[in-house]
């Protein structure tokens, strides 16, 4: 049952759990509800709108845009999700997190727009957001796909731009159980004549039939841009355009390179409207952050927080990990939702992790610290899983009570990999801060 509307005056956490209760479902995918609200709205802008998609790498493709952008001396919004922390971090004007006031007075436009049209928590605050950014006189939107591409409510937005920078098995009860299938729901994202940039090596074949029946400008990672690079520094090559001599991005593991080359694809495509200085790619670049991506934290022992919770991110994340200096134990603090694939994400981890430290998840989808020690002695038992010998596993209550076993239990010399969802990290992100 629908809580009270918020009165006048309402703080923002009183708005988002009204917003949570409008709706019968968290996620129902589809587009009419939403445009029927939103053709009721202001929302037009003149901004150059780019829309990113993917199963990994999105909000890291997403920062780079934003930070080069801003380096550019150009007004950018960059609305992202999920949050870490606050709400407030999936939506930034011009380089800051808006603020509480803000978002209430978006919140109060729709809700008067609305006329009883059920909307669901991420429709609602995606049509505020996009109000909030029409009426901020951008020259660039950065827009990051929520869930799928064809019926996310981002993809009411019409891009000049579109980037899908992964394609892998995720969200497989929406988006089906292939990548072919996966594929074609995250391609609607594109345009007619408009560039469609993909970073991913190996696109499904349903992406590329899509692009084409519709006659997106399509660019391939491989055929139309491109990296190299030496220990110092690396270039990027595209179509017409190419930028030597860049440092590494500020955002660190194996996958960034491909993420900042679809951004500069991207930016390439649109040189005609965006201006993009070498400097301001040089510099963009260096500043870009976004944490909950093999974010390392200052001190000892190391600690690495990442969001990574599908097969594909934790493939990643155990190659990052490889590339790392030594360390002569690894203390996973860890914990995923019951919809996920959770053995896949740990058959590739195993070979990294000597110590489990299950935590159990809050809400109807987290699991019990049992539950995830099951899963992990269940896969850990296949002699294929090139675990190391002696693998301890225990299980806690909580992140914050794993996360300071992990710490009690580890040496200055170890390393504490956070990891498995975006509720894992900010438990223990917010712990830490405690500490």
């Amino acid at each position: 049952m629908a809580i009270v509307h918020p009165p006048v005056g309402a703080t923002l956490n009183i708005w988002l759990e009204y917003l949570e209760s409008l709706h019968p479902s968290a996620i129902d995918m589809g587009l009419e509800r939403v445009r029927q609200v939103a053709d009721r709205l202001s929302l037009e802008s003149s901004a150059v709108k780019i829309v990113v998609g993917g199963t990994n790498g999105k909000g890291s493709t997403c920062a780079m845009l934003e930070s080069i952008l801003l380096a550019a001396g150009y007004r950018v919004g960059l609305y992202t999700s999920p949050h870490l922390m606050t709400f407030n971090e999936r939506a930034r004007v011009n380089g800051d997190i808006v603020n509480d006031a803000a978002l209430v007075r978006q919140f109060e436009a729709i809700e008067a727009a609305r006329h009883g049209v059920s909307l669901t928590y991420f429709e609602f605050t995606t049509l505020a957001v996009l109000r909030l950014f029409a009426e901020s006189a951008l020259d660039v939107m950065v827009l990051e796909v929520g869930l799928g591409g064809r019926l996310d409510a981002v993809n009411i937005v019409d891009a000049d731009c579109s980037i899908i920078t992964s394609v892998d098995i995720d969200h497989v009860d929406w988006l089906g159980d292939t990548r072919e299938k996966i594929g074609l729901e995250k391609a609607h994202i594109f345009r007619p004549d408009c560039p469609a940039i993909v970073s991913d090596p190996a696109p499904p074949q349903s992406l590329l039939d899509y692009a084409k029946q519709i006659g997106a400008d399509l660019w391939l990672f491989g055929r139309d841009f491109n990296y190299s690079g030496d220990r110092q520094q690396w270039a990027f090559g595209g179509r017409e355009q190419r930028r030597n001599a860049l440092a590494y991005p500020a955002l660190r593991g194996a996958n960034q390179l491909l993420n900042a080359s679809a951004a500069l694809a991207a930016l390439e495509s649109l040189r005609d409207r965006l201006a993009v200085p070498q400097q301001a790619v040089r510099q963009g670049l260096l500043q870009a952050s976004l944490p909950g991506r093999f974010q390392i934290l200052p001190g000892q022992p190391t600690i690495i927080m990442d969001v990574a919770h599908n097969p594909h991110a934790a493939a990643v994340l155990e190659k990052n990990l490889g590339n790392m200096g030594f360390h002569p134990y690894t203390f996973a603090v860890f914990s995923m939702l019951a919809d996920k694939d959770i053995e896949s994400v740990i058959r590739h981890m195993a070979p990294r992790i000597d110590h489990w430290f299950c935590a159990a998840l809050p809400g109807p989808r987290g699991l019990s610290s049992e539950a995830i020690q099951l899963k992990i002695q269940q896969t850990l038992a296949d002699p294929d899983s090139k675990a190391p010998k002696d693998v301890q596993i225990s299980g806690y209550g909580s992140v914050k009570e794993a996360f300071a076993a992990a710490r009690s239990k580890s040496n200055l010399d170890d390393r504490i990999v956070v990891f498995g969802s975006f509720l894992t990290v900010a438990e223990a992100l917010s712990s830490q801060k405690d500490a």
